[in-house]
């Protein structure tokens, strides 16, 4: 089917196709990895906040919250990765350019951090948080906004890889 045609509808007022096409092509090449990216940034944040509820309280809630924000990181910031991984991949301007680099090892390292936190949370009680799982989710919230912070300057900002709407 040519791309020109015009249908009307039952109104009368003329669709033209090019329109649909042009927005559906716009959304599938909009890559995934700085809508994905929030979400675990935003777990990791919530799991310093509720790690301070629990030292403040001791009320074992915020422990547990703590441990659910921690492992619901995790899980999204892999798939960040994966379609950070794609991304890169499928956008070689990207790879060259050196300014990435920090940006992808420190979301891996904030990774890597989250995980070991992970399991010092699967602990029992005041242990879990108090003093270790306090200093990582701390360690984890100054990584992910140091990396997300280069990669918005870097990424978005300067070399315009997202197109920024208002």
């Amino acid at each position: 089917m040519p791309s020109d045609i015009t249908r009307s509808t039952v109104q009368g007022t003329p669709v033209h196709l090019t329109t649909v096409e042009s927005t559906t092509t716009e959304v599938v090449r909009h890559p995934l990895y700085p809508m994905l990216v929030p979400f675990p940034s935003v777990c990791f944040v919530g799991a310093f906040f509720t790690d301070l509820a629990y030292w403040g309280t001791a009320e074992m809630m915020w422990a547990d919250f703590s441990a659910w924000l921690l492992f619901a990181g995790v899980v999204l910031g892999c798939l960040a990765l994966v379609a950070g991984l794609v991304d890169l991949g499928q956008r070689r301007y990207v790879v060259t350019q050196a300014p990435i680099w920090p940006h992808v090892l420190g979301n891996l390292v904030a990774l890597g951090l989250a995980i070991l936190n992970c399991f010092v949370h699967s602990r029992d009680a005041w242990t879990s948080v108090v003093p270790q799982g306090l200093i990582l989710s701390a360690l984890v919230l100054i990584v992910v906004l140091t990396s997300n912070w280069i990669g918005w300057s870097v990424l978005v900002y300067r070399r315009r890889v997202v197109e920024v709407r208002p």
